[in-house]
């Protein structure tokens, strides 16, 4: 069997921590893409309710019913995985062809790529770059759907690492195109909740596509990124497929009545939402101050150009402070940083500064 080498991620590694002589306790984390003002009140005292003792219902029904009334959609339209990266795989099972080619919309997430590369499949990545601001070449993209004829498309709108969104009728047009030559596009809507000013609806939901499937997470805004929960919407034949390589009690009773909480939670997100893009505005502000040269889009999380981004994510690593390394995304002169709390921020500038006076 063909090996892969595994997908890099943000967040703590205990390995390598063990490794370096270093305890997460001793760390603030600014790898990870998740709202530092939660979790929720909400969620924590529904966790403290709940009964570990029975099976988790494996079909999620109250859960979905509640995503379906937001969604305006039937419940079998919709499928709970184990967070969203559970549903890449399962999607790249369900509709992998060994030897199709898939196209990746980068630079992205990596297990798009990764999961499509074990199903068999053939994978080809269109990128953008910092000299268009990181906005995918939207006639090359349309031209390469035409002519590869991909079985997948990714998309990831809001994209990680860039932040960039697309208007809904590309993305609409983009899905059409994929549907015209046999293929799907998966649509990843993992950070659409952390825009600024964003709604509670998906501008998507009043759009009907055939072949696009939407994966959203629900642990970034709500900062419950240990409890595994995500959901994906598509046509109800499509999401019966998908369901089938799905083992199961796959999504635990602690997510799902987490879940239920957060959706009940009519103001964590109002509240904290402004508080976090306030953060990341004087964050981006403060970086700048210091000479780097900072990109930012349509999330709250930024780029940072630093010419070595593995050396600088050692240095503030020694320092207790963990920083998205970029090079696995093909951007080794950058690295992601998502703001925290205003005083955590103020931490990790003081950090940055001692770093660039040597």
């Amino acid at each position: 069997m063909e090996s892969y080498s595994p997908v890099v991620h943000g967040a703590l590694d205990e390995t390598e921590l063990a490794r370096l002589g270093l305890s997460a306790s001793q760390l603030i984390d600014f790898s990870s893409n998740i709202n530092p003002f939660g979790p929720p009140d909400s969620v924590l005292q529904a966790l403290r309710s709940l009964n570990p003792a029975p099976y988790p219902d494996r079909s999620c029904l109250r859960l979905r019913t509640q995503l379906a009334a937001i969604h305006h959609c039937s419940t079998n339209a919709i499928l709970v995985g184990n967070g969203a990266n559970e549903l890449i795989h399962l999607i790249a099972r369900a509709f992998g062809e060994a030897g199709a080619s898939v196209l990746v919309v980068g630079p992205t997430y990596g297990e798009y790529a990764h999961a499509s590369r074990l199903a068999g499949m053939q994978v080809v990545e269109l990128r953008s770059s910092i000299a268009t601001g990181f906005h995918p070449d939207l006639p090359d993209l349309f031209t390469t759907v035409e002519r590869l004829r991909p079985r997948l498309c990714w998309l990831c709108v809001p994209n990680n690492p860039t932040g960039i969104d697309l208007s809904p009728d590309t993305i609409g047009e983009l899905a059409q195109a994929c549907a015209s030559v046999g293929g799907r596009l998966i649509l990843d809507r993992a950070y659409l909740t952390l825009k600024r000013n964003a709604t509670a609806h998906d501008p998507l939901d009043h759009i009907s596509v055939p072949h696009l499937i939407r994966i959203y997470s629900l642990t970034k805004s709500y900062a419950v990124a240990g409890l595994r929960i995500g959901y994906l919407l598509a046509d109800s034949k499509m999401v019966a497929a998908i369901a089938h390589f799905q083992p199961a009690w796959s999504v635990n009773s602690a997510a799902q009545v987490a879940a239920l909480a957060m959706l009940a939670d009519t103001t964590f997100l109002p509240t904290t939402l402004p508080q976090l893009w306030a953060a990341s505005d004087e964050l981006v502000h403060n970086l700048r101050q210091l000479g780097l040269t900072v990109w930012r889009a349509d999330l709250p999380f930024m780029l940072v150009n630093c010419t070595n981004a593995g050396m600088v994510r050692h240095q503030l690593l020694k320092r207790g402070y963990v920083v998205r390394d970029c090079t696995s995304f093909g951007l080794p002169e950058w690295v992601r940083v998502a703001p925290r709390r205003p005083v955590d921020n103020a931490r990790l500038l003081a950090a940055w500064r001692e770093i660039l006076s040597k």
